[in-house]
């Protein structure tokens, strides 16, 4: 079953728990929630219409947002997340050449 289908059942409150994994991604319409232990990314689109569905779609991101927004205000936070450095681009021979 969808996450953006309108639907009389509750999400399992586990389905998606921000921050405990690096593997699981909720999905509402075409925006995507991609989980990790150190940040979420968020990657897509979502059209809220003025609808059921529409409707549905919303309620969903708002009970993802809030998860989220727990999650941080439950730990001991950091001023910021550590950020690897960008590795320098490497050149690589053609294959096509």
């Amino acid at each position: 079953m969808s996450d953006d289908k309108p639907s009389r059942r509750k999400p399992k409150a586990d389905a998606f728990e921000p921050f405990a994994d690096d593997a699981s991604v909720r999905n509402i319409g075409a925006l995507s929630f991609e989980n990790g232990t150190d940040r979420i990314a968020l990657h897509g689109s979502l059209d809220l219409t003025k609808d059921r569905a529409g409707l549905a779609r919303a309620r969903l991101l708002r009970d993802t947002l809030d998860a989220i927004v727990k999650a941080l205000e439950a730990g001991d936070l950091p001023e910021a997340v550590a950020v690897a450095p960008d590795e320098a681009p490497k050149s690589v021979p053609n294959p096509f050449a």
